[in-house]
């Protein structure tokens, strides 16, 4: 039997992330070729654009407000693209965060629903957003894991649905959000930081947990890595990609919430195309699109990026064209340096010798 398993071991090695240092590198050089040596490259990037935003703006582009109101902008997208990096990471993709997150802005803002928040708790509104989301994450799941559709389809599938089901249920209207108390919490500061910020550096910590010091997280990127040798080694597959979409829901669900907080308002036009921004961050992050490796800081600098180039080109009122031409060009050289950093380290395991 042990022979039988030696040549899936070849063609699928561990994955990037592992903490084994391949070929009997010492911990320094493993560092400086491995997600380190991305990290440092995402740090640098960030800082390149930073220095040019105060080259073109002035000290105004350092002042804590504009720093703030970087922060602000990447929280919301961040939580989402927190939620995708674990679907990306397992070797699929989720094209209806978008959709799910307009949708639990409108099913929250209901006045029957904020109407029993005022009764009770601002919460109330919390729990039904969640469950929006979670719902929305477990239909993709199912679909995906049991009915054997492939994630693109299905996703793609609940974007148009949600969101067409966001426009039934407000009338294609905007709802307006009067529950004071959810107001004043998700607009307050807390030591001078935003409290969306807060959310999305909360998130960003359990989700930076979870994936590399649990058992969840090790079964995530070995799905991405090698489903059928995940399942061969006693994972249940199946049960743990529903729970992977279910928690992008969940982000899902989060991030119209704090969206709900900052515009005080629920609409089924809330999160249009924000499933790409988060795609593109992730990818730009470092995660593999065929899967086996994720990182959610290089998650969290992808979004700053993105963020503090936004800013950038507002700060200098440059036209909206450019900026998406910029984004495209950045992910394509995500892509290309992804494929290489792939066909290296494939090179690699195929020329280390089999220990037996």
């Amino acid at each position: 039997m042990s022979e039988q398993k030696t040549p899936v071991a070849e063609r699928h090695p561990a994955p990037a992330s592992s903490h084994i240092a391949p070929g009997g590198r010492t911990p320094g050089r493993n560092l400086l070729h491995g997600s380190g040596a991305r990290s440092l490259g995402l740090v640098i990037a960030l800082a390149a654009l930073v220095a040019i935003g105060l080259i073109t703006s002035g000290e105004r582009f350092l002042a804590v407000e504009n720093i703030l109101t970087i922060l602000r902008h990447a929280s919301i997208i961040g939580v989402i693209s927190i939620g995708i990096t674990f679907v990306i990471t397992a070797g699929g993709i989720d094209l209806s965060v978008g959709s799910v997150m307009g949708l639990t802005t409108v099913v929250a803002s209901l006045a029957s629903v904020q109407l029993a928040a005022t009764q009770s708790t601002w919460l109330v509104m919390v729990l039904v957003a969640l469950l929006v989301g979670g719902i929305a994450g477990l239909v993709n799941g199912v679909i995906i894991a049991y009915g054997n559709v492939v994630a693109f389809i299905a996703t793609l599938a609940m974007l148009v649905a949600a969101r067409g089901l966001a426009e039934l249920i407000s009338g294609r209207r905007t709802l307006i959000v009067n529950n004071g108390d959810f107001l004043d919490f998700m607009r307050a500061d807390f030591l001078g930081v935003p409290v969306l910020v807060w959310i999305f550096a909360l998130v960003a910590a359990a989700g930076w947990f979870l994936l590399n010091r649990t058992t969840f997280g090790r079964r995530t990127v070995a799905i991405g890595g090698n489903l059928e040798a995940s399942r061969l080694a006693g994972v249940k597959v199946k049960r743990h990609l529903v729970y992977l979409y279910v928690l992008a829901g969940l982000a899902a669900g989060i991030a119209g919430l704090m969206m709900m907080g900052r515009t005080t308002a629920g609409t089924s036009t809330h999160g249009l195309l924000y499933e790409l921004d988060a795609i593109a961050a992730v990818v730009v992050g470092g995660t593999l699109l065929i899967g086996g490796r994720g990182t959610i800081m290089g998650t969290v600098l992808g979004v700053l990026i993105f963020s503090t180039l936004t800013n950038v080109f507002t700060q200098n009122n440059m036209d909206t064209s450019v900026q998406a031409l910029a984004k495209g060009l950045i992910i394509v050289v995500a892509v290309l340096l992804q494929q290489r950093f792939a066909a290296r380290n494939e090179r690699r395991a195929t020329a280390k010798p089999l220990k037996v």
